[in-house]
């Protein structure tokens, strides 16, 4: 899975690679019958690698353990910053319905706006030609400005994007946990932020049948992070007390957290698939549990693969093994 995430110290950091020809993604899945098409596809095996690789990198260590840095590391997490800033900037204004702020078109606008200058910000001249692909996935990360919604299918987009940036060199496989820790943890924060100051609605939800109402990935991750820890156990965290105690350290707690402040009544009421798993006896059966659940659930639906792009980094052509 690793092929993808250059090596640093490999012959590519010599020679520039021969020049790549880049180009604007776009929409390749229009009806149910191109899912197949979708499942063979690179860009299906390239993230779903992606996915796994970041998985193992993460398995055992905590949000606050040490690890490496990188300049490019820093600069996306400076990216995100600006999003923040901006969502500052532009209140929510005063309208009738309670949910789907209109000052999200706003800001999003701002976004479609700057997103190749943000780009640009973290990618080497040499690869500048690469910036309008990549900026499409940053600008599909955030929700959708008609609707005002935000799901699984976003989250995706900002996983693609971050995939992107390996398979062009910027992160490497070093990177990993960086990555996780700092790069998608800091976009959760931004994205719950999003989500609770323009009260966006949850797309495409299967209600209290979903895992959560916004994310999935943390819980994949954050469930490998758990695994084989001497006494947190899949039981635990749907007790107040140990969530409180332990969620700096464990994404799938911050999750659980955040569910906890949006959301009243019993849990195994709101949450009833996540109530399920607590059920499970280990944390690794959680984690492959999870794997299986977001292909199914994420990756292997229509309505979230629809809006999926394809370019010449994630490319709907054929596997080529």
């Amino acid at each position: 899975f690793t092929s993808f995430l250059h090596l640093p110290g490999t012959s590519e950091e010599v020679a520039p690679p021969p020049k790549q020809s880049f180009m604007i993604p776009k929409k390749e899945i229009n009806m149910v019958s191109d899912m197949a098409k979708w499942k063979r596809s690179q860009a299906y095996a390239d993230y779903m690698g992606f996915i796994l690789t970041l998985n193992e990198g993460v398995r055992g260590k905590k949000l606050t353990c040490e690890y490496k840095v990188s300049e490019p590391i820093e600069k996306l997490v400076a990216l995100l910053n600006t999003l923040d800033r901006w969502i500052d900037e532009t209140p929510p204004v005063d309208q009738p319905s309670r949910f789907g702020n209109k000052a999200f078109r706003t800001w999003y606008a701002r976004l479609d706006q700057e997103a190749e200058k943000l780009v640009a910000t973290v990618i080497p001249k040499h690869l500048a030609d690469a910036a309008p692909e990549v900026a499409v996935y940053l600008k599909e990360s955030v929700g959708n400005s008609t609707r005002i919604d935000y799901g699984t299918g976003h989250e995706a987009a900002f996983a693609a994007f971050l995939c992107c940036l390996c398979k062009i060199g910027v992160l490497r496989v070093d990177d990993q946990m960086a990555i996780v820790f700092k790069v998608f943890n800091r976009y959760l924060e931004v994205m719950r932020k999003l989500q609770k100051t323009y009260r966006m609605e949850p797309a495409g939800s299967q209600g209290v049948w979903g895992l959560d109402d916004f994310q999935f990935l943390p819980f994949i991750w954050g469930s490998s992070q758990l695994i084989d820890h001497p006494n947190l156990e899949p039981r635990h965290f749907v007790d107040e007390k140990v969530v409180n105690e332990n969620h700096k350290d464990f994404m799938f707690l911050e999750c659980i957290l955040f569910i906890t402040e949006m959301k009243t009544g019993p849990f195994a009421e709101h949450s009833n698939q996540l109530w399920n798993i607590s059920a499970v006896p280990s944390w690794s059966k959680v984690n492959q549990g999870l794997i299986r659940m977001y292909k199914a659930e994420c990756l292997e639906k229509f309505p979230v693969i629809q809006h999926f792009k394809f370019g010449s980094l994630l490319p709907i052509q054929p596997v080529t093994s």
